[in-house]
């Protein structure tokens, strides 16, 4: 009986790990491309109303009501690709690229929060209409970062201009004192498109993040200059409104895998 009873528990054991190993199976996820990035983002808060017209049907804001991204319903996120490989670790078309893209926190019809990319401008022809077939190509495109460093304080700059013909326009300027950044844990987030919610990539990323100024936790502003157009084409009415900045998130480095289900 005891020979029974320790046999019983190895089956048990042996079958545990089985449904552990086939587990992920049933979900798989398909690595589509990995890239190391430099990023600027801004929390904004525009116009409700607005934002609704760009959601598709069944789709909601979803705001923070505390922390950091408190009020939040809009980012514009600056990305220097730096580094694009595919899983064979060879370069990704050109291997590199830079872009502005808008994503909004939203719960999907099933009440899931996701972010829902808006749009976005992209200087490479090769990357449009990317993913989530709203990229544009920017024709005039600008990306410029610098440091100088002084009795052991840094003072970075960077300058953002991206513009399509079709009047799409988003430029940023900024200039702050750097500081330690925090690498935060690894996190798995769920990116739709606006333009058709039926597609969407999954993104696995670990990053440095450095909050120089935020509307709601107050951390010491290291802000010295700052300045964000945002308009024409089919962000007219997204910005025509008040666009509130809630906070400067300097991203010192981000390590991203996009997955497809």
């Amino acid at each position: 009986m005891t020979g029974m009873i320790r046999w019983q528990s190895l089956m048990g054991v042996v079958g545990a790990w089985v449904l552990v190993l086939l587990a992920p199976c049933s979900h798989a996820q398909t690595l589509q491309e990995d890239s190391t990035e430099i990023r600027f983002q801004l929390d904004l808060h525009v116009s409700d109303e607005a934002l609704k017209s760009y959601l598709p049907a069944g789709w909601t804001s979803s705001v923070a009501v505390q922390g950091p991204a408190k009020d939040c319903n809009l980012r514009a996120i600056f990305v220097d690709s730096v580094a694009i490989n595919g899983p064979d670790g060879k370069p990704v078309g050109s291997g590199s690229n830079r872009y502005v893209y808008l994503a909004a926190p939203v719960k999907d019809p099933s009440g899931a929060n996701v972010q829902l990319v808006i749009g976005g401008l992209i200087d490479d022809s090769a990357d449009a209409p990317g993913p989530f077939g709203n990229y544009l190509l920017a024709t005039t495109h600008k990306m410029k970062r610098s440091s100088s460093t002084e009795s052991g304080s840094t003072v970075d700059s960077q300058d953002w201009v991206f513009s399509a013909p079709s009047g799409e326009h988003l430029e940023m300027h900024v200039q702050f004192a750097r500081g330690v950044g925090n690498r935060g844990k690894m996190s798995q987030t769920k990116f739709y498109s606006a333009k058709d919610p039926t597609r969407y990539q999954i993104s696995q990323q670990q990053q440095v993040l450095d909050i120089l100024r935020n509307a709601t936790t107050n951390p010491p502003d290291r802000v010295k200059k700052f300045s964000f157009k945002a308009s024409g084409g089919t962000y007219s009415n997204l910005f025509g409104g008040p666009v509130k900045v809630l906070s400067w998130d300097n991203v010192l480095w981000i390590d991203r895998a996009v997955l497809l289900p």
